[in-house]
C-alpha cells in the first residue's frame, strides 16, 4: 500500500492496517477538535508548573518548548504516561458498574490485558482475542450514549489518576501556543473526554466502526498502537502543516518507540526498562513522575503495571458482591 505523496516517509514499517487506523484516528481527532474548539480553552484546574519551568529542567537545559513555534506540536501517550493505569480498563470497570456486561466477562478482559503488559508482545491470535470481547460489548450502542457514560466514568475513575507532572509538561506546550494532542489505544471518544476535560488540543485513539451513530463491533484498521500510532502523528501532522523534527512526544512504553523516533524531541515518560535503555542509547531526555526521581535513577518494570489491572478487576468484582 503505498502512501500518499502529502505524508512524510516512514521511518519504520507499518502494515495496511495500521496505516488505515492511523489515517481514520487522525482524521477522527482533527474533526472533533474543529468542533470542541471553543472547549478546549481552559483545563478543570491549574497544573503545578507553566511554561519553562518543568519541575524536572535543569539550568544547562534550552527552553522548551519554544514559544511561538506554530511548526511545532506535542503528542502524549496517554496509559501511564498521563494517567495512572489503563483508560480503557477504567472505563471498563464503569460499564461494568453499570452492568453492561458480567463479571465472567470482566475477569476475562482483565486478564488480557494482564498478559499483554506482561508479555510484551503483539500476538496477533491473542490481540484479535481481545479486540473482539472488547467491541462485542459496545456492539448495538449509541455513540452517544457511550460518550455520555464517558463523562461520568472520568470523574469516578480518572480524574484523580493523571499525573501532576506530565500534565504541566502539556500545558507548558500549551502556554508556548502549541498544540497537544492525546495518542492513545483506548477508543477515541474516551481518550476526546480525557483531552477536553484536561483541556488539551484533542486525542487521537482507535476508532470503532458505526453506522448512523450505532457501533457495529468493527474497527476501521485496527487497535491504535505500536506503529500505528506512529501512522495517526504522521498523518495529522502532514494534515496539520507541523514539522515533525519540532514537534515532541512523551511515552511510557517501548512500544510507542516508533512515535518517538517520528519527532526531533522524544520524551520517555515512567518509562518501562525496554524504553528506559533505549532513551539513555540515544540521549533522549526522561522523566519519572513515580516517585518524584528521575528516570535514569529509578525504573519500574512494565510489568508493575499489572497489579494495577488485576486490583481493579478484584475492586470491582468486590463491588458486585456487596450490591447482591
Amino acid at each position: 500500500m503505498a502512501a500518499p505523496g502529502w505524508l512524510p516517509p516512514r521511518r519504520r514499517s507499518a502494515t495496511a492496517r495500521s496505516v488505515l487506523a492511523g489515517e481514520a484516528s487522525a482524521e477522527a481527532a482533527r474533526k472533533t477538535a474543529l468542533a470542541d474548539a471553543p472547549a478546549l480553552t481552559e483545563p478543570e484546574t491549574e497544573p503545578e508548573s507553566r511554561a519553562g519551568e518543568s519541575p524536572e529542567q535543569t539550568p544547562d537545559e534550552p527552553v522548551f518548548p519554544v514559544a511561538g513555534d506554530d511548526l511545532a506540536a506535542a503528542f502524549f501517550d496517554l496509559d501511564n504516561t498521563v494517567m495512572q493505569g489503563a483508560a480503557i480498563f477504567h472505563f471498563g470497570r464503569g460499564l461494568y458498574k453499570r452492568e453492561f456486561f458480567r463479571r465472567r466477562e470482566l475477569a476475562r478482559f482483565a486478564w488480557q490485558q494482564a498478559w499483554f503488559r506482561l508479555a510484551g508482545v503483539e500476538d496477533p491470535e491473542h490481540m484479535q482475542d481481545a479486540r473482539d470481547s472488547a467491541l462485542s460489548i459496545v456492539k448495538g450502542h449509541k455513540v452517544s450514549e457511550l460518550m455520555a457514560i464517558g463523562e461520568e466514568i472520568y470523574d469516578e475513575y480518572m480524574a484523580e489518576r493523571i499525573w501532576p507532572g506530565t500534565r504541566a509538561l502539556a500545558q507548558a506546550h500549551l502556554d508556548a501556543g502549541q498544540k497537544v494532542w492525546l495518542v492513545t489505544a483506548a477508543p477515541v471518544e474516551t481518550a476526546t473526554i480525557i483531552a477536553r476535560r484536561l483541556g488539551l488540543t484533542g486525542a487521537l485513539g482507535t476508532v470503532a466502526e458505526s453506522v448512523d451513530g450505532i457501533y457495529t463491533g468493527r474497527l476501521v484498521g485496527e487497535p491504535l498502537h505500536g506503529p500505528a500510532k506512529a501512522e495517526a502523528v504522521r498523518a495529522l501532522a502532514a494534515a496539520e502543516g507541523l514539522d515533525l523534527e519540532r514537534c515532541a512526544a512523551y511515552s511510557d512504553s517501548h512500544n510507542d518507540i516508533p512515535m518517538l523516533s517520528l519527532v526531533g524531541h522524544p520524551y520517555a515518560i515512567n518509562p518501562d526498562t525496554k524504553l528506559r535503555k533505549h532513551a539513555r542509547t540515544n540521549d533522549w531526555r526522561l522523566r519519572d513522575y513515580r516517585t518524584g526521581r528521575k528516570a535514569v535513577k529509578v525504573g519500574v518494570p512494565a510489568a508493575a503495571g499489572v497489579g494495577a489491572i488485576a486490583g481493579g478487576a478484584a475492586a470491582a468484582i468486590a463491588l458486585h458482591r456487596r450490591r447482591k
